[in-house]
């Protein structure tokens, strides 16, 4: 999985800057984007590959390898030279399996349960609202659009002056419409479009005043 600096060139960047300072002429909010390549490590889910490769490994070493049930190393009973085989292809298939998923998070992401893969972008997500100082705004008026590549999420924060005017759960359609960019593998039109939307909808219920300051970033932030 590329990191997502490696997939927003300097020229997407300045796209997605542009799209927030136009946005931005029409409503006093601070609209701040932020692009993670994944939320959470799910090293659960990884030791549960590693497991399955494990079991696996036993599986073919007991269907092609005669050292794993030779006669001669059973017929007096079990023993400590008959286990040496299972028990080291148990150890190689789990650690060979834990590699891999870890160097293929693909592979994890069948076992990760939803409701953990939800509160992991959501900590992620509330982490980032936090660090990119949306909470120094004046008049409470900053908004983060959080989107987690790996998980396929996105997350919008809106601080209290927003949430008075438009509760976070309003803003469903906009995640739709990002998460539909990143499936097609078109993530800088997607937030583009998320962003103008954006504009659109808070510059109805918080328009820009003439005493209005830029006090955040339009820059896209990336977490690798």
């Amino acid at each position: 999985m590329k990191k997502v600096s490696q997939l927003f060139s300097e020229d997407d960047r300045k796209r997605i800057a542009d799209a927030i300072e136009e946005a931005e002429q029409k409503t006093s909010a601070e609209i701040v984007t932020v692009v993670t390549t994944a939320s959470g490590r799910y090293d659960r889910a990884e030791d549960i590959v590693g497991f399955l490769a494990a079991l696996l490994a036993v599986a073919t070493g007991w269907l092609i390898c005669p050292a794993f049930h030779s006669e001669s190393v059973w017929e007096s009973g079990p023993s400590v030279s008959g286990l040496i085989p299972v028990l080291g292809s148990m150890v190689v298939g789990f650690v060979a399996g834990s590699a891999l998923a870890s160097r293929l998070p693909v592979l994890r992401l069948p076992f990760i349960p939803k409701k953990e893969l939800e509160e992991e972008v959501r900590r992620a997500a509330r982490e980032a609202f936090m660090t990119s100082r949306i909470r120094n705004t004046a008049g409470g008026t900053g908004i983060l659009i959080f989107v987690s590549f790996y998980e396929h999420r996105v997350i919008v924060l809106p601080d209290d002056a927003i949430l008075e005017k438009l509760p976070e759960q309003d803003w469903g359609m906009l995640c739709a419409e990002i998460v539909s960019g990143l499936k097609v593998e078109r993530p800088t039109e997607a937030l583009e479009a998320a962003v103008a939307s954006c504009g659109e909808i808070l510059g109805g219920v918080l328009p820009r005043q003439n005493k209005d300051e830029d006090e955040l970033s339009n820059e896209l932030i990336l977490i690798d």
